[in-house]
């Protein structure tokens, strides 16, 4: 059975959590989801006993700073493990083809030419065209232009082991144009910026983001079963789960998971 390994649940002002991304864990092997905005993701790592040479598999949905940057600590640790002959095979990340020189050049900017000429050998940065399909991990994994009104981003489906599917749609309010992807789900990953009743206060929608009721709303529309909401503000962190949950079962009445970073969770 895969794993959902919860890296970080937070929005990009946060600093009492970390920035949202996260892992499948596919046997002994990670599909990886972005790296939050910074080395923090070193120490999540280590705190969850993932090591870096079980990740040969890396998405980038955007280029947010909350999203890349931690890619390119990334990109440093695991270049290291190459040079020192302690990582196997290759690092494949995949973008879509508008982020590739962002990623190239936040690694030139920043990283030593003995990581830098690694790039294109054993470490590959590889374009996705929406609605394109690979093979990860033995997996199917379809990405598909979420249709931001910011920046150009992508989400993904995955295919489980059990049939089932499961769609990440960025960090972004679901878009109609992409029900094709969405539908049939069984599993939607999907990011609420705050309560309901706080919207006001976090104004989620002047920053393109849906509160925790409208997020719940749509998977009891589209009769998704397992709801997964992140990318949240961290003001309300210690009671975070409790509320989100009361507030979300108004709307949503499959199973409601408001994960802290670090959870791990059976899909």
């Amino acid at each position: 059975m895969e794993q959902l390994y919860v890296f970080g649940t937070g929005n990009a002002a946060v600093s009492r959590c970390y920035n949202t991304c996260f892992a499948i864990r596919i046997q002994d092997e990670f599909f990886m989801v972005d790296a939050g905005g910074g080395n923090g993701i070193l120490k999540i790592l280590e705190d969850m006993n993932v090591p870096l040479t079980a990740i040969h598999h890396l998405f980038v949905t955007h280029e947010h700073t909350d999203h890349i940057l931690g890619v390119v600590w990334m990109v440093r640790m695991i270049g290291q493990q190459i040079n020192k002959g302690n990582y196997n095979g290759t690092l494949s990340i995949y973008c879509h083809a508008g982020l590739v020189e962002t990623l190239l050049t936040l690694c030139r900017l920043t990283l030593q030419n003995k990581i830098i000429r690694l790039i294109g050998d054993r470490i590959q940065i590889i374009p996705v065209d929406d609605g394109e399909e690979r093979v990860i991990l033995d997996h199917s994994v379809t990405f598909f232009d979420i249709h931001s009104t910011k920046a150009p981003q992508f989400g993904f489906t995955i295919r489980l082991d059990n049939g089932q599917k499961l769609a990440c749609a960025g960090d972004e309010p679901y878009n109609e144009n992409c029900e094709a992807y969405i539908a049939g789900s069984t599993w939607l990953l999907h990011e609420a910026f705050c309560l309901y009743r706080d919207r006001e206060k976090f104004q989620p929608y002047e920053k393109h983001h849906s509160t925790v009721k409208e997020a719940c709303q749509l998977a009891q529309q589209l009769n998704i079963p397992h709801l997964v909401l992140w990318h949240t503000e961290d003001k309300h962190l210690a009671v975070r789960k409790e509320e989100y949950t009361k507030e979300g079962q108004q709307y949503y009445h499959g199973n409601l998971l408001v994960p802290d970073d670090g959870e791990i969770i059976p899909l």
